[in-house]
């Protein structure tokens, strides 16, 4: 492994985590529309990172429940032969993005190039929203949407595999930081739930918003977060597919609100550049000040449908779940809440094999505490992983402990 502690530093630096709205009858795909197979759609070989990478769509569901097909891409390096089976398979939930071409289908791959020499595929929905279904806005933040875009091209990329002679291990990694830190929880429930053949190895939660009313309430209180796109899209995306039918003026302040198609919803533009359009981080610079009053019928509203959706309760974990639970503790873009939240609901079920890594873990001002966090994680996932498959961490000298 040539790959160093301080390339994947750089690499993770440069990895931040970071809809155009139209009616309601626009976004329902067709349900009487022909769905196809999973096939694949093209492939492209990275030589840099000695790794194919191929793109491939999938039967799955939209958030309204309706029949859909969404992309995703599967990549594995030259190590991975059809006459040299993979170790296993990294179901990996991608974070934070705004712009069209950051996709796993349209983006430059730096996670899964990342996690590409230990032997192990990498599967990685684009959810919802992105790839083929870049036309509708993105379900942004809502687990159920994004866990079942996942759970569905997991199954949908395991068949092409197969098809395609590729054979792999047992072990199945789910991993996430931020956004895909929730669909990853998202995952562990949706299979929980409703696929009982499906078997986790192990699941690594970096920095998630796992409880999302608390998210919204802290918020308010606090008056300030770290990535003003991020609050804006999540009020978007539940009014939207919770069918609130909250107007944008009750929910948002000029000079956002002439904005928000231009800004947010158009896919032109990365997180970074949401947030530098927006201007301020002070959430009353940008939100309605009506919003501010949790018991007013808007706000009632956003929270009910937000708490259906949460993660800290509702539902009954596996008893042989392993999970890894990571968040900086300096973190005002997503509260650390979600994470002492979600290890009491864990805890409170009666799972013995969770650990909770919450610590200072920096911030600057060129790198705020949620991007900050984002080395340590892959880093300690990384070794959790190395040290279930057998072989010397590849990242730090040193394993963890599990």
């Amino acid at each position: 492994m040539k790959t160093t502690y301080k390339t994947i530093l750089i690499a993770l630096a440069l990895c931040w985590v970071g809809t155009s709205c139209t009616p309601e009858d626009d976004l329902r795909h067709n349900a009487e529309e022909a769905i196809e197979p999973a096939h694949i759609t093209d492939s492209v070989y990275h030589e840099e990172a000695k790794m194919m990478a191929y793109n491939f769509v999938y039967p799955s569901k939209d958030p309204f429940g309706k029949d859909v097909m969404l992309s995703a891409t599967i990549t594995l390096n030259d190590e991975v032969t059809r006459q040299s089976p993979a170790r296993g398979l990294i179901l990996y939930n991608h974070f934070t993005v705004y712009q069209a071409d950051q996709c796993p289908t349209h983006g430059d791959l730096l996670m899964q190039k990342l996690m590409a020499p230990g032997k192990l595929i990498t599967i990685s929905p684009d959810y919802y929203g992105f790839g083929s279904t870049e036309e509708y806005p993105q379900a942004y933040c809502i687990s159920r949407a994004n866990a079942q875009s996942s759970v569905d091209a997991l199954l949908a990329a395991k068949h092409l595999l197969d098809s395609m002679g590729y054979a792999w291990g047992d072990y199945l990694f789910n991993i996430g930081y931020s956004q895909g830190a929730q669909t990853a929880m998202g995952v562990v429930r949706l299979v929980d739930e409703s696929y009982p053949d499906i078997s986790i190895s192990h699941t690594f939660a970096g920095a998630g918003p796992y409880d999302i009313p608390e998210t919204y309430r802290q918020f308010l209180s606090s008056t300030i977060t770290g990535m003003p796109s991020t609050v804006v899209s999540v009020l978007l995306s539940y009014n939207e597919y919770f069918q609130l039918n909250i107007p944008r003026e009750a929910m948002f302040v000029e000079p956002l609100l002439s904005h928000i198609d231009e800004w947010v919803l158009s896919k032109k533009y990365t997180r970074e550049e949401i947030d530098s359009k927006i201007g301020s981080q002070v959430i009353g610079d940008y939100l309605n000040s009506a919003l501010f009053d949790t018991n007013s019928h808007n706000s009632q509203l956003l929270l009910q449908a937000m708490n259906s959706d949460n993660l800290c309760h509702g539902w009954t974990p596996r008893n042989d779940e392993r999970i890894y639970l990571f968040h900086n503790t300096l973190d005002i873009t997503v509260p650390v809440a979600n994470t002492a939240n979600l290890y009491q609901f864990l805890s409170r079920q009666g799972l013995n094999n969770v650990i909770l890594d919450t610590a200072d873990y920096g911030s600057s001002p060129l790198m705020p505490a949620h991007e900050t966090g984002a080395a340590p994680f892959i880093i300690r996932s990384t070794d959790i992983m190395c040290q279930m498959l057998g072989v010397t961490p590849w990242i730090s000298p040193q394993p963890t402990v599990w």
